[in-house]
Order: C-alpha cells, then sequence, then structure tokens
C-alpha cells in the first residue's frame, strides 16, 4: 500500500512537469480519442495478465500466487504510470481543461482532476487484481471495501501537497503586493512551507481519521486494557479508533499524530479479534515505540529536507541541463529537438531524485525505525515472544510467505529472527538504538551541508561564478552552432573581459576579426583592450590605434563610444591634442550620456595642459 503513494506522486511530477514540452498550446477541440483508447487498452492488459494468473493457482504454492499478485500489482501499476505519461507527454491530454477560468485562478484543482484520473488507471489494476487479492485477508471482503480501502490509504500522501498548493494558489490572488513579494522571496517561501508542513503534521491526524472513517473503538475490555498500557508507557493520545482498513480484515494497527492531544491510536477489527491480550499489548507497544522514539518527528524533518534540497537545487542544476551538449548531441541523432530533450532530462532527473530519495533512502530509515518499534516491546517486558507469535498469526492469516520482500520494513521472518537474536545477546538492542541515532544525525549533518552549499551556488557567494560558468558553457555551445555568428564571438570576448581573462579576450575578438573585418563591436573593444588593459602586460597602444581607426571608419556615422575609444587610443600613443578633440566630437553627439564623456575630456585636457 506504501507503494501507491510513490505512484502518486510520481503522477503529480509527470503531470508538473507537461509544461516543459514544447508545443503545449490551447486546441480548437481537443480528440479524447487517443486517451481513451489508451485506458481500454490497459484495461484489456490488466485483466489478461490476472486472468491468465488465475488459470494456474492449481499448479503453483499459495507462497508464489502471493508473490506473482505483488510482483503484477507492481508492474501494472508503473505500466499505469507509464500510460498516464504518454497521455500528458504524447497525447498533451492537460490540453483537455486548458482556458478553464476556474483551474487559471487555481491550478491546484486542475492538478487533482488529472491525478483522479491517474487513479482511474490504479483502480483498474485493484479491480482486476481483486479476485486473487482478495484470499490474503483473514475475512471476506468486498471489491467496494477492497477499491475504497486502496484509495483512502493513498490520500494522506497528497494532503500535503494539496495544502501547500492550494495555498500558494491563495497567495498568488492576494491584492496587497508588499506582503504577495515578501512570500514570493526566499525566505518568505521556505517560511510558508515550514509552516505549513508542521500545521499538517499537527492537525493532519483529524482530517485522515475521517478520510479512512475510522470510528471511536467503544467500551470493552480491548479499550480498557489499551487505555492501562498507554498510561503504564505514558503516551498521551486524543482517542482510541477502530480503523476498518479493507473492511477491517487486516491484522494491523497504527498511531498518528506529533502531539498528545491530536494523536490517535488504530487498530482493525481483524487485531483485536485474533490476538490474545498479551499480543495486543506487543502490537500497541510496537506502535508507542514510533512516537517515543520520535519517528514521526523525523518524517516531517525527512520530508523538509526533501523540500529544502529542491528549493536550493532544482534551478542550478535545470541550468547544468543547458550546457550538456554531448547528452543533446545523443538526442539530435534520434530526431528529437533540443526543447524536447531538455523537457525529458528535466522530467527523468526529478522523477529519479524523487524515487531515489523516497523509495530507497526513506526506505532504508522506515526499514530501521520498524525494527527499533519492534524493540521496543523489550523496555516492558524481557522477551518478545508475544510480538513473534503475532507475527506468525499475520503470516498464516494473510497467507503470505515469512519472507516476502518489503522496501519499506523487512520480512516477518527478518524481524522474528532478529528479535531472536536480541533476545539471546540484550547487547544488541541498544546497538541498533545507537545505529538509529548515528543515521539520523548523519543524515541532517549530510543535508544541512548539502543545503548550505545550494544556498551558497542560488543565492549566496558563489552564485556569480556559477552563473559566469553556465554563461561561459552557454556562448561556446552557441558558437559551436553558428560559428559564422561573429557577434556572438564579441560577447564572449567581452565576458572573457570581465572576468579579466585577457588573454582569451583578445583570441575572441581577433576571431571575430577573421570571420568579420569590419565588425565595429570586436575592433572598438580590441582596441579599448590594447589601450587601456588593467594588466600592463597586453597593452599595446600601436595595435591600440591601429584597431580604433578601423572601427571608426566601419561605423560609418559618427558614434560616441567608438569616439571614445579612439580618444583613448590616441593618448596611449602621446597624441593628447588628437585625444581631445576626439573627446570634444564625443561629447557633442553624446546625447544623455555627457557626464562620463566630459569626464574623459577633462582627463585628456589636463594632460595636455601638464
Amino acid at each position: 500500500m506504501f507503494s501507491n503513494l510513490l505512484y502518486f506522486l510520481v503522477a503529480l511530477i509527470i503531470y508538473a512537469t507537461s509544461e516543459l514540452f514544447p508545443g503545449q498550446t490551447l486546441p480548437e477541440k481537443y480528440n479524447f480519442f487517443n486517451p481513451l483508447m489508451a485506458t481500454i487498452v490497459f484495461a484489456l492488459i490488466c485483466n489478461m495478465v490476472f486472468r491468465r494468473l488465475e488459470k494456474k493457482i492449481s499448479s503453483i504454492t499459495a507462497h508464489e500466487l502471493d508473490l506473482r499478485v505483488n510482483r503484477y500489482i507492481a508492474r501494472l501499476s508503473m505500466l499505469a504510470l507509464i500510460v498516464f505519461a504518454v497521455d500528458i507527454y504524447g497525447f498533451k491530454f492537460r490540453m483537455a481543461l486548458a482556458g478553464i477560468r476556474l483551474f487559471t485562478l487555481f491550478p491546484t484543482f486542475e492538478a487533482v482532476v488529472f491525478l483522479a484520473f491517474f487513479l482511474i488507471h490504479l483502480s483498474i489494476v485493484w479491480n482486476a487484481a481483486y479476485r486473487l487479492q482478495k484470499n490474503y485477508f483473514s475475512a471476506g471482503v468486498s471489491k467496494k471495501d477492497y477499491m475504497i480501502s486502496n484509495i483512502s490509504f493513498s490520500m494522506p500522501a497528497l494532503l500535503p501537497w494539496f495544502c501547500l498548493s492550494f495555498a500558494a494558489d491563495l497567495l498568488a490572488l492576494l491584492p496587497w503586493q508588499p506582503l504577495r513579494d515578501a512570500l514570493q522571496s526566499p525566505a518568505g517561501q521556505i517560511g510558508y512551507i515550514i509552516v505549513f508542513l508542521v500545521v499538517i503534521s499537527i492537525f493532519g491526524p483529524v482530517l485522515i481519521k475521517n478520510m479512512w472513517k475510522c470510528e471511536r473503538l467503544g467500551p470493552g475490555p480491548a479499550r480498557t486494557r489499551i487505555e492501562n498500557l498507554c498510561r503504564t508507557a505514558g503516551l498521551a493520545y486524543a482517542d482510541i479508533l477502530q480503523w476498518n482498513l479493507f473492511g477491517g480484515s487486516m491484522i494491523t494497527a497504527g498511531v498518528m499524530g506529533l502531539i498528545g492531544r491530536l494523536r490517535y491510536i488504530l487498530v482493525t477489527p481483524a487485531l483485536l479479534n485474533t490476538l490474545n491480550d498479551e499480543e495486543l499489548d506487543a502490537v500497541l507497544m510496537h506502535e508507542i515505540g514510533h512516537v517515543q522514539r520520535y519517528h514521526m518527528i523525523f518524517y516531517l524533518v525527512f520530508f523538509i529536507g526533501f523540500i529544502g534540497l529542491n528549493f536550493v537545487f532544482f534551478e542550478p542544476v535545470m541550468l547544468l541541463f543547458y550546457v550538456m551538449e554531448p547528452v543533446y548531441r545523443v538526442f539530435a541523432y534520434v530526431g528529437i529537438d533540443r526543447a524536447t530533450a531538455l523537457a525529458v532530462l528535466i522530467t527523468i532527473f526529478m522523477i529519479t531524485v524523487f524515487i531515489v530519495y523516497f523509495r530507497f533512502v526513506f526506505g532504508f530509515f522506515m526499514r530501521n525505525f520498524e525494527r527499533q518499534a519492534d524493540l521496543h516491546v523489550y523496555r516492558f517486558s524481557r522477551d518478545a515472544s508475544w510480538l513473534v507469535s503475532t507475527f506468525y498469526k499475520i503470516a498464516s492469516f494473510s497467507g503470505q510467505s515469512m519472507d516476502t520482500p518489503n522496501w519499506h520494513h523487512f520480512s516477518i521472518g527478518q524481524r522474528i529472527r532478529f528479535l531472536e537474536k536480541c533476545r539471546i545477546n540484550p547487547s544488541l538492542i541498544n546497538a541498533h538504538h545507537s545505529r538509529v541515532r548515528k543515521m539520523v544525525v548523519w543524515y541532517c549533518i549530510i543535508s544541512f551541508c548539502l543545503i548550505g552549499a545550494g544556498y551558497a551556488i542560488q543565492y549566496g557567494p558563489v552564485k556569480k561564478k556559477f552563473e559566469n560558468f553556465i554563461a561561459e558553457r552557454i556562448l561556446s555551445q552557441q558558437l559551436g552552432l553558428d560559428p559564422a555568428n561573429s557577434d556572438m564571438y564579441a560577447l564572449v570576448g567581452d565576458y572573457y573581459y570581465n572576468k579579466n581573462q585577457y588573454e582569451k579576450a583578445i583570441d575572441a575578438y581577433e576571431n571575430v576579426l577573421r570571420i568579420d573585418k569590419k565588425n565595429v563591436h570586436a575592433l572598438n573593444n580590441l582596441a579599448w583592450l590594447f589601450a587601456t588593459c588593467p594588466d600592463k602586460r597586453f597593452r599595446n597602444p600601436k595595435k591600440a590605434l591601429v584597431y580604433a581607426e578601423k572601427a571608426l571608419k566601419q561605423s560609418g556615422k559618427a558614434q560616441a563610444f567608438v569616439l571614445d575609444t579612439y580618444a583613448q587610443a590616441l593618448f596611449a600613443n602621446h597624441d593628447f591634442k588628437g585625444a581631445v578633440a576626439a573627446a570634444k566630437k564625443a561629447v557633442d553627439i553624446a546625447g544623455n550620456k555627457k557626464e562620463y564623456y566630459e569626464k574623459q575630456l577633462k582627463n585628456f585636457e589636463n594632460a595636455l595642459i601638464d
């Protein structure tokens, strides 16, 4: 089920990056045929896959059937993402709703519509898998409960995004410009994102319990036992709820909420009906362990870390994509233009980073946090035998293998074996807690350093150097694409001159003159460099005068900046009278920039008097 969260978030990235692709224009009338046919073909594939598997039930073991069902659901869910991407990128399905005023004012609502469209694809997978999947629940689960449970379990992952995105829509409509500017500044964006995440983390459980249609667990032995256990463990909570996930047939429990007054303990009917009192205590101690080991606070930090890294690195990485010329050559070889190639690179990068961060990094922490929560039972008991027996019951009633792998927690077999090792060697308990603490500390250190480095590149002291690096690469690439563009060469010369790389600037200007001997920009700037270069090694008054005279000749009508360079070249050759005469002509035609040219004239006149 946790995988569904990732699928939805990847679909959101696909939707968001669609505007990067060229050709996203409003059609007169959108043709829905292609997306419809793609969805129909996808539905046929899903039904065919599971019907073929259903025919093999008698010839494979229950364990193998379980593995295949989960494997097919995962693969078809990824195929759903591919079909969704084809609809959005290839068939430009996003244009079907373009121009609707509501979506123009509130883009979040448009995104919700397309996420609902992706949900249809996932629902097709779940519908096809239901006949086989229902065998893994401890009681009969109707298709309706099965579908609703899959959908509702996935929705909380989109809650932070929806709140942040909708808040951004509202902020964009604020009439007071100073407030809008403040909120759109780097500090303002970071501030309101952090505030929203904290608010959602605190008050989100109230929304989620309603979204999951949880009911208050009524009075009775189970509620009394849970209340006593929480009192013994020192856990504050708002209420104990009955969690009717998949019709209440799953043997599971949960806890959600950062603060006690808004924290809820969730138990399913199957959990209460299947486990004895001691096993129920063990499961609840596991959930209490999540709270008392501050796992939920770390999850909040983990999400803030992702947003922070994305905030400081997104633009620099996008700029780096502009200068990956060898990659563009590969795309060009297969007929993909540069604009489309750039959009493809950005999309692949964003999806890859998201999957690596959440599927692997987050998954790594989740597995170790689950193990840490398992070990919490040793805080109140000498052994974990009741938790172990619970694991055996879960495996037995679900019909799943003890060693079925999972990205967000260790397999049941691995969890049991580790608990047994800790019973024999209790020092492993503190060793694991110590290991987790070090992992968290290292995550915080690495994230802080990366965010600091990204901030320095995006907003700090490294910003100018990075921008110069990108500019140099882009200019060089453009020259490679159009070597006859002499004006572009001249810009390269200006760039190197501003970087005090005078030798490269001379080479660039001279390259211009090899292509275009009459280029006034290059003649003038090269004359200025030879006449005034701060590094005296590159000064050459004679060359300065030669190039200045050529620039003056090629400029046609008199131009103040060319006359100023000519005067500077005459001055460098000790022709002070000529410099004054040329400077006076520059002043006469300078227009709005007389102040600079008058200052130049005064300098030349002072030299003449001396």
